[in-house]
């Protein structure tokens, strides 16, 4: 057996994969893609194509076909909450506000500091 030497640092991360990268608008971005995910959730439980959503629900299945896809840059939060609601899914978002940790507030306003 060969033996490997582990050179690799473990991080555990914030939950947030955008926040990890410095995304612009992390949080949203991680809600938004948790819905989705619902939705393709639904749809594949159900087993429903695009073309049944549609019938299902009027959204056009192009929608559907994108929220798939993961692009998501036409959907609002709003928006994917409507969806849900039509594919007769209960939405309930908690929401809670809290002070950046310093090393992020601080990249945000282009401040450099070593962590």
């Amino acid at each position: 057996m060969t033996e490997y030497k582990d050179d690799i640092e473990l991080l555990r991360g914030s939950g947030n994969v955008f926040a990890e990268f410095d995304v612009a608008d992390a949080s949203l971005r991680q809600l938004r893609a948790i819905l989705a995910a619902e939705v393709v959730k639904t749809l594949d439980k159900e087993k429903l194509t695009v073309r049944d959503a549609q019938a299902r629900t009027g959204i056009a299945a192009a929608d559907f076909s994108r929220i798939r896809q993961v692009k998501l840059d036409r959907f609002t939060v709003d928006r994917l909450m409507r969806i849900l609601d039509r594919l007769d899914r209960d939405v309930r978002v908690k929401v809670s506000v809290a002070a950046r940790p310093e090393h992020l507030a601080a990249c945000r306003r282009g401040i450099a500091t070593s962590r």
